[in-house]
């Protein structure tokens, strides 16, 4: 046996040693399915085939760099810097760039983020003079991004009935008019948004054979990680890509798929059997992160999902403590109990900072976490914040970079052509782009060959001089010469205020991240491609993960469930278990929905590697009102035998039954550690409040309530029931004549499902 085949467990050896023909390896949670891939890789190396007919694509750079780094060290050669492994993205762009041309794009197109393409609608929505309060920048690019990743494109949407009829319902109809103009625009600057990479790279595949015919040869072996999260056009490319020989491997875990806002399917990996005759699946159900007592609570609560693939995950690692159930008044209360919680455990079993998560369903649920963590001085980090590199002085260096690399990106050349300020003004450079629009010309065209405008020619000047360098200089030799004679950090520096400062710094960052890049080898010491598009490429397909630095520092980490998959945590809490919040209430009418809910809370357990909590409020502030909870389903689906209430003051009777929360008084405080059952005074008081907290409250509407046209509500409206007061419309069913909305009131009443033709409700105007 090959000496990397060590410690292998029987099911990842028999993963491992398949060679030829498609297999499927459902990895569950925890099971090692990086060290099951990256030593399959690594066997199929051994056995002769060349590194270069290898494809693996992941879902993060970190995954990839990680994956190349242990296929070397398994191997014990540089073989394996001949892979190619990477995102979806990232492959896709470097074979883009290689075949740009037959789609009509430069070699050399510009990669716009999210930002970037949300600011091109934004001007095409302006440009139509339509309302974007209600044509939203941020919706019609959630619209497209969907279309592109289902295989959709401009001329397709609009003539697909279906769509065109939900865009008629919600009283967009001009979107199709917005996402063909968008298309246009975006070709014309010689760019692609994220989602063209999947796109293109799929009419590339479909609309030239020879090229398809020449990666098919290239690539006899294709590997994917997480599976389960490939949407649509990742899919229909990963088919075409491996038809020749169907040495195709998948792997993933059903049971972690909750990415369908972002086009992901689960059906991609539950019906991948079909796919491809003589599959042979692999089930890696043993868990080396958490101890049984985590496990037993994620097998009872995923097994309530009918759309999945059967197992049972089991480990040898120890029982471990009971799940710990802790139900508290309000948030605040919920940020307290945790906060408290962390504290006890540091004391009483010798935890850092850094081995705590507290895990959400929404960034909006952080606060009363961050100001209890404040208050007793317990360092900690929100995942989620605004990145490094959409700061608006970061943002403005990079334009300038992307247009020397690229002059056709009209939207980089129009957010720099006056920063700083050259006396450039709005109405000539508006005028400019009228024009360049009539005559259906790049505005660099327009002004590169002479304009009316003596300092728009020098900006030309500038730019080309700039340009006269890309080839002879690296990265960081060209950026620091448009740093230096564009008068960006000269400006910068020149603010000697707090924000001033601040935002000096982060440009300096830039640069030091250039120089590192150029300074960095690759494999073999080499350095290799150190130009400024190789490192712009870099930079733009960077993911969330990729940002999330200095994992190892000693602070309890804040993130959503979304941003907490693939990571462990010795301690976590999942908070915020209340019906309508977790699950949604977006969820709570569909099937699918729920089963990605419930999964997204598998996903939240299975985080834990030796303790877990999971808590609920009793009330809580959601959009402006106290709104009272029933705790959630999901907390229903686990066995009383697993849970330990008693440690957090709930009662034993099934379900969580009623208590006080732990932080309401300092003589409530001091019995967090009794059984609250044994106390008839205080638990006799505590029925009382929790009682009295449900009951609905009696609502007073408005002055002149009058009730509107049910026709022109939508999903999302803010609405007033004469009855239950205001809330908001979470779903709608039916024809115009018989519309049925689901409402979430606040004050005890929760969601009720409504006959729109028999109610009286009025649109809360904003």
């Amino acid at each position: 046996m090959y000496d990397y085949l060590k410690g292998l467990n029987e099911r990842q050896l028999e993963a491992v040693e398949h060679i030829d023909g498609p297999i499927m390896i459902v990895a569950g949670a925890g099971s090692g399915k990086t060290k099951v891939l990256t030593t399959r890789i690594a066997h199929l190396m051994k056995n002769g085939v060349d590194a270069f007919n290898i494809l693996a694509l992941t879902f993060t750079n970190k995954a990839a760099a990680e994956m190349k780094e242990r296929v070397e060290k398994a191997l014990g050669n540089s073989e394996a810097r001949n892979l190619y492994i990477g995102t979806f993205h990232s492959v896709f762009a470097k074979l883009l760039r290689a075949e740009a041309t037959k789609l009509g794009y430069p070699s050399n197109f510009t990669i716009y983020d999210t930002d970037d393409a949300k600011g091109i609608i934004k001007d095409i929505v302006k440009e139509m003079n339509l309302d974007d309060k209600h044509y939203k920048p941020a919706y019609i690019y959630n619209r497209i991004s969907a279309a592109k990743n289902g295989l959709i494109g401009p001329k397709e949407y609009r003539q697909d009935t279906n769509i065109q009829q939900e865009d008629t319902r919600s009283n967009r109809p001009l979107l199709a008019d917005i996402f063909e103009t968008y298309a246009k625009r975006c070709f014309k600057n010689g760019a692609m948004d994220f989602d063209d990479l999947l796109f293109n790279m799929y009419v590339l595949l479909t609309n030239f054979p020879e090229v398809l015919a020449k990666y098919q040869h290239r690539f006899h072996y294709i590997l994917i990680d997480e599976y389960q999260d490939t949407n649509t056009a990742q899919y229909a490319i990963i088919k075409m890509l491996g038809a020749r020989r169907e040495n195709i491997c998948v792997v993933g875990d059903d049971a972690q798929s909750i990415y369908s806002f972002r086009g992901a399917t689960v059906q991609n990996i539950l019906q991948f059997q079909d796919d491809y005759d003589d599959v042979k699946v692999v089930k890696l159900e043993q868990n080396y992160r958490s101890t049984q007592s985590i496990l037993n609570v994620a097998n009872n609560v995923i097994a309530n999902n009918q759309n999945q693939i059967p197992k049972e995950l089991w480990t040898s690692n120890a029982e471990g403590e009971k799940i710990m159930l802790a139900r508290t008044m309000t948030d605040n209360d919920e940020g307290r109990f945790v906060a408290d919680a962390i504290k006890e455990q540091q004391m009483r079993n010798h935890y850092q900072n850094k081995d705590f998560a507290i895990l959400y369903r929404t960034n909006a649920q952080s606060r009363s976490f961050e100001e209890s963590l404040r208050r007793m001085n317990i360092p900690y980090k929100l995942f989620g914040g605004v990145s490094f590199y959409q700061r608006k002085e970061v943002k403005d260096f990079l334009a300038y970079l992307r247009l020397v690399v690229n002059t056709r990106d009209e939207e980089n050349l129009k957010r720099i052509i006056n920063i700083p300020a050259r006396g450039i003004g709005k109405t000539s450079l508006d005028r400019i782009i009228v024009t360049a629009h009539e005559q259906d010309k790049t505005l660099w065209e327009l002004i590169e060959h002479g304009s009316s405008n003596s300092k728009i020619d020098a900006f030309v000047l500038m730019i080309k001089s700039f340009q006269s360098v890309l080839q002879s200089k690296n990265a960081y030799d060209v950026a620091f010469a448009i740093g230096k004679h564009t008068g960006l950090v000269q400006e910068l520096y020149n603010d000697k205020s707090v924000e001033g400062l601040a935002r000096y710094e982060n440009v300096q960052e830039l640069l030091n991240s250039i120089k590192e890049f150029t300074e960095t080898p690759d494999e073999e010491g080499e350095l290799l491609d150190k130009s400024l598009g190789s490192y712009l490429q870099q930079i733009t397909l960077l993911t969330d993960s990729d940002q999330n630095n200095d994992p190892d520092a000693d602070v309890v980490k804040l993130m959503t469930i979304h941003s907490a998959k693939g990571l462990e945590f010795p301690c976590v809490f999942s908070v915020g278990l209340e019906e309508t919040l977790f699950p949604s209430s977006m969820s709570l009418y569909d099937r699918a929905g729920l089963e990605e809910e419930r999964r997204l809370f598998y996903v939240a357990i299975t985080r834990a590697k030796e303790r877990l909590w999971v808590t609920y409020a009793n009330s809580r502030y959601r959009f402006g009102s106290l709104v009272q909870n029933e705790e959630s389903r999901f907390i229903q689906e686990i066995p009383a035998a697993y849970l330990d209430k008693t440690f957090t003051g709930i009662s034993n009777k099934p379900g969580g039954g009623n208590n006080i929360a732990s932080n309401m008084s300092k003589g409530a405080n001091t019995m967090l550690n009794q059984n609250f059952d044994r106390v008839p005074s205080l638990k006799k008081l505590a029925d009382k409040l929790a009682t009295a907290s449900m009951q609905p409250v009696v609502h007073t509407p408005t002055a002149n309530f009058a009730p509107d046209d049910v026709a022109d509500m939508q999903i999302g409206m803010k609405v007033e029931h004469q009855k239950f007061g205001f809330g908001t419309i979470t779903s709608l069913e039916g024809g115009n004549n018989n519309r049925i909305a689901a409402i979430e009131f606040g004050a005890g009443h929760g969601v009720k499902k409504i006959m729109l033709n028999y109610a009286k409700i009025r649109i809360v105007k904003e």
